[in-house]
């Protein structure tokens, strides 16, 4: 079972982060921003509550929402079929303030499979067995929880943000990832690609009794990934000494 506690810290967190990011504003080239944890809150507070125990041994971070995975979910990397059927969460969704027309928002409905997230929960998949499983000692989350988008449908990662911008919601997003370290005291912090290696390593930069490690993006715009990426990222895991080689 979930502690109460850490659930309860962890939900009060994740209000703190979406509500800060709520007050952000943004200029083009982004013309629609998706705040999953506003409109998808029940979603995401479900995942809180079921697989939030403290502690963890090992906490996977990502960059930001993709438009087929968090941004419909409100789970991190949250492929729909990895969601629904495998973590075990399903439910309503609603729409953002400001839908763009090319990327709109059908939560569970969405048709659409997110390709990062299909690897990744797969991989846990295939390696644990069941959620709860994984769960015990792991924990996914995304560094941003907001999604930007270009008036043409484009996505925007937060790394193309200006610094004007950026700058406010680095602090947000680190104030936010030092509560969560804070609460849920893992021994181990990877990062899903650089960007959130490098984000935890600027949080964590004075703490030197985390570890700290990354394994290559699931994404298919990366070549590496598209070879054999289950592999790469088992063996990335197995070289950290945070898993143990099958035999």
């Amino acid at each position: 079972m979930p502690d109460p506690q850490s659930v309860k810290a962890l939900i009060k967190a994740g209000k703190q982060l979406r509500d800060a990011c709520e007050e952000l504003e943004f200029a083009s080239p982004v013309t629609h921003v998706y705040n999953p944890l506003e409109y998808a809150w029940k979603a995401h507070e479900l995942f809180l509550e079921e697989h939030g125990a403290s502690p963890k041994k090992v906490i996977f971070m990502g960059m930001n929402p993709g438009p087929f995975g968090m941004a419909q979910t409100s789970v991190p990397f949250g492929e729909i079929e990895a969601v629904r059927d495998w973590i075990g969460i399903n439910t309503k969704v609603n729409k953002p303030k400001n839908e763009h027309t090319k990327r709109p928002i059908d939560g569970f409905d969405c048709t659409r499979s997110e390709v990062s997230g299909r690897r990744l929960w797969g991989l846990f998949k295939e390696r644990f067995g069941t959620a709860r499983k994984f769960f015990k000692n792991h924990y996914v989350l995304n560094y941003c929880p907001l999604a930007f988008m270009e008036e043409t449908g484009r996505n925007r990662t937060p790394d193309k943000l200006p610094a004007s911008e950026i700058a406010p919601l680095t602090e947000i997003c680190d104030a936010h990832l030092r509560k969560v370290i804070e609460i849920l005291e893992p021994e181990w912090f990877i990062g899903v690609g650089g960007y959130a290696e490098d984000c935890v390593k600027r949080v964590m930069k004075d703490d030197e009794s985390l570890k700290i490690g990354r394994i290559l993006h699931p994404s298919p715009a990366s070549p590496a990934a598209n070879k054999d990426w289950a592999g790469t990222a088992t063996r990335q895991m197995v070289e950290l000494g945070i898993w143990k080689t099958r035999s």
